[in-house]
């Protein structure tokens, strides 16, 4: 259902007043062959740093199309450089994995695959965030900008990145010389699908465009005994409650209102029987900011709570709470305002209407990574491309339904909207910088 739709709103898309071009045929006369790999990639999803399968079949299309590929960079991503002449160098980049999520989607071509997560659990793979149209797009732009190279110079270094969904895979790359063995780029971009937006629309932020993403385990000791008498015991529970509800003030009275973030308790695990006070409580949680110094303040927010908490319990010195941080943490991405408004206003004359500058979010992407690599050569940005069906999006306004988000077993866009709308865009970003700077 969801690509019927698809082919409706192409069609309202191209009498858009935007301007056609020979760009947007070419990408018409390509859509069908890169439905088709959607569907393939959508059907035959890999979990983080399992995207084997995946990165040799993208591997070998770009190998075709003369791009200089290796493959198994940071365990499974796929660098593929095509060098034209003097110029910038400018890095696109698809990220690969799929999600440990039950697809429930109904379409045609729906996963079925199953596969066992890091946590040793089996689990239904999906596509669940969309990766499965960056992927499409992706080889849509190589495509295009390998059969256009008499319009462009420079060097072009396209990236197929695993992990995303753990926030690991781009700092695999980097380490393992990303920056070093290939060429260093000068922009770094990428594209995302939004479950947010009707198909087709573009937004675009400057500056912070997402949040530093880190992971905290509390674990708070107590002195374990019978529910019936409390007063023999430290009861952990209690403790881990009182720190669940100060934490609640870190972003309610410690935090400037005007600088975002969040503080979230995913998990509180403690106990095993209703008579018994257990000797330890864990609480897990999720931190969401932009800045550095405000995560720092988080963080060390929490640890000053947790250990408050213990001593107004009575806890000895030697039972005080353990905050871990874990590590790697996913930082912030940023746009850098300059490149982000230049590669905005060649989408706006393009795309016209379409294209809006819309708020930061709260979400995590480790595409940050390839900014913060090298903050001063590198010009950042990712921008969004909504993915939600016209229909569904105009019952959704009259409040008939209820759109699924990303990472939701029902998210299916209409892909071949995002496929058609994100080659276009990226590749006349792509044109753009690498011809106004050759």
């Amino acid at each position: 259902m969801t690509l019927l739709l698809g082919a409706a709103s192409l069609l309202a898309l191209a009498a858009s007043p935007a301007r056609a071009d020979d760009l947007r045929d070419a990408v018409a006369a390509d859509l069908p062959q890169l439905v088709a790999l959607y569907k393939d990639l959508h059907a035959n999803p890999e979990l983080s740093f399992q995207e084997v399968e995946t990165a040799k079949k993208l591997a070998a299309r770009a190998r075709a199309l003369g791009f200089e590929v290796t493959e198994g960079v940071g365990k499974t991503g796929v660098v593929a450089v095509m060098k034209n002449g003097p110029g910038p160098v400018v890095m696109l980049r698809a990220d690969m994995d799929g999600l440990p999520v039950i697809e429930q989607t109904g379409l045609p071509f729906a996963s079925t695959k199953r596969a066992v997560a890091q946590n040793g659990t089996e689990t239904g793979v999906m596509h669940a965030c969309g990766h499965d149209t960056h992927m499409t797009a992706w080889i849509g732009t190589a495509q295009l900008l390998a059969a256009r190279k008499s319009e462009w110079s420079g060097t072009l270094v396209m990236i197929l990145q695993p992990a995303e969904e753990i926030g690991q895979g781009a700092k695999a790359m980097l380490d393992d010389g990303l920056f070093a063995r290939f060429p260093k780029p000068d922009y770094v971009l990428a594209f995302h699908d939004a479950a947010q937006f009707p198909a087709g629309q573009i937004g675009y932020t400057k500056g912070y465009a997402l949040a530093n993403v880190d992971s905290v385990d509390v674990t708070v000791p107590g002195i374990g005994g019978h529910g019936a008498y409390p007063h023999t015991t430290k009861d952990p529970v209690v403790i881990a409650a009182s720190i669940v509800m100060r934490l609640q003030t870190l972003v309610s009275r410690e935090q400037n209102p005007n600088d975002p973030a969040v503080v979230t308790v995913g998990s509180f695990q403690a106990g095993s029987k209703h008579n018994i006070i257990p000797d330890e409580a864990r609480l897990q949680i999720t931190v969401r900011s932009y800045s550095d110094e405000t995560r720092q303040r988080l963080l060390d927010g929490i640890a000053r709570i947790a250990r408050g908490e213990a001593i107004a319990a009575g806890l000895p010195e030697d039972k005080m709470p353990v905050v871990k941080v874990q590590e790697p943490y996913t930082p912030a991405t940023y746009n850098t305002p300059a490149f982000t408004e230049e590669v905005a206003t060649g989408l706006k004359a393009r795309f016209g209407e379409r294209v809006s500058e819309v708020p930061s979010v709260m979400g995590g992407e480790d595409f940050s990574q390839f900014y913060r690599a090298d903050k001063a050569n590198v010009q950042s940005l990712i921008f969004w491309v909504g993915g939600v069906p016209k229909e569904q999006w105009d019952r959704a306004q009259k409040g008939e339904v209820q759109l699924p988000s990303l990472h939701s077993p029902f998210w299916a866009p209409d892909a071949p909207v995002v496929i058609a709308t994100a080659t276009e865009a990226m590749t006349a970003a792509t044109l753009g910088i690498m011809t106004k700077k050759r």
